[in-house]
């Protein structure tokens, strides 16, 4: 991995550092109608798409219950606040706005049979803030997630150059005794060539010694025989 890829997680997670410190959940009042009747509920607004925002909504409310539904989201006999009730219904609801996304929890009064259903409508409440809370400790998390690899990855990477660095000094060093060993041999072997060069030409004067000393024998021989041949 180069080091521009480096400066590109590096300002990518800058950013979602900076996204994140001006995260900020609040819920609000807000009513909307249901098969016709007027449920009563809260609703907050969070950053990110609604096919992004709706998977995290979706296993959100599967603490509540068994939902049905599509968009417009119903689950009976909802477990609130601690509390299971067997009568009444949870309705949730999901929309976007721009690059934001509305999510809803609310409740049509005449469902339920409690004692006091400003009790249900505070967990509403509580809920609603709790899933964006979460929602965005989970993406938050999934930065740190993402930053934590390009953290191991730069940190393996750093740890391979390091090796390498090993390796090469040690072919360094390698190669350096090489190089003097070469070098002595050189050394020897130009000192060997003149010794050879000189041991040839001191036999080439041999030879021409071995040589004229040959023919003066050859001429002694000749004589001899002559002076042999003189006898009678």
């Amino acid at each position: 991995m180069n080091r521009n890829k480096f400066a590109l997680i590096f300002l990518a997670s800058l950013f979602c550092i900076t996204s994140a410190i001006a995260q900020k959940v609040t819920t609000e009042k807000q009513s909307q109608k249901v098969n016709g009747d007027e449920a009563q509920g809260f609703a907050a607004l969070l950053e990110g798409k609604k096919d992004d925002v709706a998977i995290s909504w979706s296993k959100f409310l599967k603490e509540f219950g068994k939902p049905k539904g599509m968009d417009l989201i119903s689950i009976s006999e909802p477990a609130l606040g601690g509390t299971v009730y067997s009568k009444g219904t949870i309705y949730a609801d999901i929309k976007d706005k721009g690059d934001n996304t509305w999510v809803w929890l609310g409740v049509i009064e005449n469902e339920w049979v409690v004692n006091d259903m400003d009790i249900v409508k505070k967990d509403l409440e509580k809920e609603v803030y709790r899933f964006g809370i979460k929602y965005y400790k989970d993406k938050i998390q999934e930065q740190i997630d993402e930053a934590q690899r390009a953290h191991d990855a730069t940190t393996r990477q750093s740890q391979r150059l390091v090796n390498q660095n090993k390796d090469l000094n040690i072919q360094l060093g390698n190669n350096e005794q090489e190089k003097i060993k070469l070098e002595e041999r050189l050394q020897s072997n130009a000192l060997e060539h003149a010794v050879l060069l000189q041991k040839i030409e001191n036999n080439k004067l041999a030879q021409d010694s071995v040589k004229a000393a040959t023919e003066q024998i050859k001429k002694v021989i000749e004589l001899h025989k002559e002076r042999q041949r003189k006898v009678n």
